[in-house]
C-alpha cells in the first residue's frame, strides 16, 4: 500500500463557510467557538508606526514563535508583506514539534488608522475557521491590537486533538498580544 502525496497549497479547499466574518464586529456563529479581545499596545505615533508596519509584515505571527512559509506565494515571513489571496504555511514551533498550518489570507486592511489581515484555514489545518489581527489608532493616539477568531474542530486526526488546539490557541494569543507591545519593540 503506497502513501498518498499531500496536496500542495493551491489544491487545498477552504474548511469553513462565511469567509470574512472576523473583519466585522460580530464573531458569533452557529457551531463555531468565537473569540474577540482588544489590548492596549501603547500611545503615540512611534507606537502606531511600529505596530502598523509589523502587522502587515507578519510580525504578529513571527514575533510570537511562528515561521511563515510561502508555498506557491511570492514570499512570506519576516519582512514580507501579507498579501490577500496568497496561501501560506504557518509553522507553529512547539518544542521539537513543527506543526504546519495551511491558510489563505482572505483580506488585508490598510486604512489610515486601521491595519491588519484575516486568514482562513485550508484542508489539513488543526482547526477550521478564521482569524483576524487588527491594529487600530484611536482619536486619543492610543494603539490597540484586536484579535478575532472563529474555530471549530477539524476533521480526521486533528479533530481528536481539538482540546489541545484550544490550549495552544490560548498560549499563542498571549504571545500575539505581547509581540507588538512597547516592551517588545
Amino acid at each position: 500500500m503506497g502513501l498518498r502525496a499531500r496536496p500542495v497549497l493551491s489544491e487545498r479547499a477552504s474548511t469553513y463557510d462565511g469567509v470574512g466574518v472576523t473583519l466585522t464586529q460580530q464573531v458569533g456563529s452557529a457551531g463555531f467557538r468565537g473569540y474577540e479581545r482588544s489590548v492596549f499596545l501603547g500611545h503615540g505615533s512611534s507606537r502606531w508606526d511600529f505596530a502598523s508596519t509589523e502587522i502587515l509584515r507578519w510580525g504578529v505571527k513571527t514575533r510570537s514563535g511562528f515561521s511563515v512559509e510561502s508555498g506557491e506565494a511570492s514570499g512570506a515571513g519576516l519582512g514580507h508583506p501579507v498579501v490577500a489571496g496568497d496561501r501560506y504555511w504557518l509553522v507553529a514551533h512547539l518544542g521539537p514539534l513543527r506543526i504546519h498550518e495551511p491558510v489563505q489570507v482572505i483580506a488585508v486592511v490598510d486604512e489610515p488608522d486601521r491595519k491588519g489581515f484575516a486568514y482562513g484555514t485550508l484542508e489539513g489545518h488543526p482547526v477550521r475557521g478564521e482569524e483576524a489581527f487588527l491594529v487600530d489608532r484611536r482619536t486619543d493616539g492610543s494603539v490597540w491590537l484586536t484579535i478575532r477568531s472563529l474555530t471549530r474542530p477539524s476533521t480526521g486526526l486533528w479533530g481528536a486533538a481539538y482540546p489541545l488546539a484550544l490550549l495552544a490557541q490560548r498560549l499563542y494569543r498571549r504571545r500575539y498580544f505581547r509581540s507588538l507591545s512597547e516592551r517588545n519593540s
